[in-house]
């Protein structure tokens, strides 16, 4: 669909000029990036289709086919900045519900350009009388917003921690196993135990090691992460706490392994010759033979012979058995009928 998206001032479609990139502004209408340096040039102007005063600094690039999407999702971050009230701020459910569908109404009626100036005007007393409340909210959102990175930061930091920890356990895990096989090499090599008291000693001395080594996903990190929620009262940090939470893989059945079975071809006429036969039965004499390319990718005249022959013969219905029956059940028909003329 990006190929259809056409500059209404200019006509150019993405089809013809791959590179063109559309942008918008507060009214919702698109303009290909060469247009809007072109037409505000200035700084300002109108746009060409509602005649709308933009300014040049308010244009974004489009991010949704739909350019209307692009102003609401505009107008919506606007208004949200301002309305920014929560549950706590109101005494009673009923009346926070009431607010939130009252910011809808504003909201609708800014997209669709449903009485812009009484709405407009709205807003700004909404400004004037909720100033301190809008302003407070701000400032703890801002606030929760850097604890949000501090509590993703120590997550990160987590996982690093946990990540040297399985690296550093691998290979502390290695370094062992090959000390204890130069060991057994050299008690081999140089000693005079029987061999396999020495192997069974250092199958018994490497199990003991296995036994005693610290897993490092079952030791805790250092940098627990505090738990803590968004606004709405999702619950963040909490995602190592819960790593047993899914579900086990189910097993699968062991099912018989499959065996190959030649395909049946049902012929009602003589069957076709085996591709082994063609060769011998001089099939090749009127067929081109296959080059070296076609050869290298597996292809012999005897395929497309083969075709051709059970094709010709798949279409054809003669059965010698049906034949002969169904001259025996004519030749009865017409005794009887011949019988039956002399009784009359």
């Amino acid at each position: 669909m990006d190929d259809y998206q056409t500059c209404p001032k200019c006509k150019t479609t993405k089809y013809r000029n791959p590179a063109m990139v559309l942008m918008v502004n507060a009214c919702g209408h698109a303009l290909c990036e060469s247009c809007v340096e072109l037409l505000f040039a200035k700084g300002s102007g109108a746009c060409p289709e509602c005649k709308c005063p933009l300014r040049r600094n308010n244009f974004r690039v489009q991010l949704f086919e739909d350019p209307a999407v692009d102003k609401e999702v505009d107008i919506r971050k606007r208004i949200l900045k301002e309305f920014n009230k929560r549950q706590e701020d109101f005494p009673t459910l009923r009346e926070y519900n009431d607010y939130l569908e009252e910011v809808e109404t504003i909201i609708f009626n800014l997209v669709f350009d449903i009485d812009p100036a009484g709405t407009n005007k709205m807003i700004d007393n909404y400004k004037k009388e909720n100033k301190d409340i809008t302003q407070k909210n701000r400032n703890r959102q801002s606030q929760e917003e850097m604890e949000l990175e501090e509590l993703l930061e120590a997550e990160k930091a987590q996982q690093s921690e946990k990540a040297n920890l399985y690296v550093n356990a691998e290979l502390e895990e290695k370094k062992q196993k090959h000390k204890a096989r130069e060991k057994l090499i050299d008690e081999l090599m140089f000693s005079d135990a029987d061999a396999k008291s020495i192997v069974a000693s250092h199958v018994q001395a490497t199990a003991a090691l296995a036994k005693e080594q610290p897993k490092a996903a079952a030791q805790p990190s250092s940098g627990v992460v505090k738990s803590s929620k968004f606004s709405s009262g999702v619950q963040i940090g909490l995602r190592g706490q819960h790593t047993n939470s899914f579900l086990p893989i189910p097993k699968q059945e062991d099912l018989p392994l499959h065996r190959y079975t030649a395909p049946v071809f049902d012929y009602d006429g003589p069957p076709p010759p085996a591709i082994e036969k063609l060769g011998k039965l001089n099939y090749f004499a009127n067929i081109r033979a296959a080059n070296i390319t076609e050869r290298a990718g597996g292809y012999t005249e005897a395929m497309s012979c083969c075709r051709a022959l059970q094709e010709a013969l798949g279409g054809l219905f003669y059965s010698p058995q049906l034949t002969h029956k169904t001259a025996v059940l004519a030749t009865n028909s017409s005794t009887q009928d011949t019988d039956d003329m002399e009784t009359t």
